[in-house]
């Protein structure tokens, strides 16, 4: 057995169970149903999971948890904010969006938050 070919999970913390399948769902992820802690399950791409852990308020992680690459992040984002998602804007020294976006040595990525404060991200790697 080797970890490069084992299907990974990742694990999110989340303070109220049945406000995060909201968000979640929205995202238009498999929904695979709980496990005995009551975490919620979706299907990722590639055999991975995600998992959502009920846990305490305040345990989310300021950086980025998730990402998922996309053919065309500018569709992608219309498509989310379709279905009610709100993208984080930056306008800093290293960092700034213009319509949601940011574009870093010709890639381009946009972050959201999920109810929970877990930063989520999109993102369009450089073509060429």
């Amino acid at each position: 057995m080797s970890l490069a070919t084992s299907a990974v999970a990742a694990l999110l913390p989340v303070a109220d169970i049945d406000r995060a399948k909201g968000f979640y769902d929205r995202l238009d992820l498999p929904y695979l149903g709980t496990n005995d802690e009551g975490s919620l399950r979706y299907q990722l791409s590639g055999g991975a999971m995600l998992m959502l852990l009920p846990r305490e308020a305040g345990t989310q992680n300021p950086s980025t948890a998730l990402t998922w690459e996309v053919d065309d992040v500018v569709a992608e984002v219309a498509d989310l904010e379709g279905r009610g998602i709100v993208f984080e804007d930056y306008d800093l020294p290293d960092l700034k969006t213009v319509d949601h976006i940011a574009e870093m040595g010709g890639e381009k990525a946009a972050w959201f938050k999920d109810p929970d404060g877990n930063v989520l991200c999109v993102h369009q790697v450089a073509s060429g």
